[in-house]
């Protein structure tokens, strides 16, 4: 059964999710989960604690254990973002080309899209091939609000 928590944020409402000692959603807004009951657990905790501290600038890095899931095509996705630098932008073809298949843009959107941990696995680095921002489950808003985050913290 997963744990869930809500927080108030500077950028908003978020949901922290836990299962089995493993970090496995970071949600905007109050989501519910299936089979989930609300319960801030020490990791959860630490997870909120964390997120606090990258929106005030003072953390670039995230040291929590995650367990996202998905395909195992989404899988590569998702550790290919957590490989792209604090205050760095990719497009989605950098990362197709990472994950070995430079076709593969629009799935890698869809994987980016699908990406359960948001800010902690840092889907709002990918952008547009001509420098856009677009899609961000959290809206654009909040995607330009972490990437100025980043840029002015570098």
């Amino acid at each position: 059964m997963k744990s869930i928590y809500y927080y108030d944020t500077d950028i908003g409402k978020i949901t922290i999710a836990e299962e089995d000692g493993y970090i496995t959603h970071v949600l905007f807004g109050n989501e519910k989960l299936h089979d989930s009951t609300v319960n801030e657990t020490p990791l959860i905790k630490e997870a909120h604690i964390q997120i606090v501290e990258y929106l005030k600038g003072e953390r670039s890095s995230f040291d929590l254990p995650l367990s996202p899931s998905g395909t195992e095509f989404q899988q590569r996705v998702w550790n290919a973002l957590k490989a792209i630098p604090y205050g760095k932008t990719v497009t989605y073809k950098d990362i197709a080309k990472k994950v070995g298949n430079e076709k593969a843009c629009r799935a890698v959107g869809m994987a980016n899209n699908r990406n359960p941990i948001s800010i902690i696995i840092p889907c709002h680095r990918v952008i547009g091939k001509n420098g856009k921002l677009i899609g961000y489950g959290g809206g654009l808003g909040i995607k330009e609000y972490l990437l100025k985050l980043e840029s002015n913290n570098l």
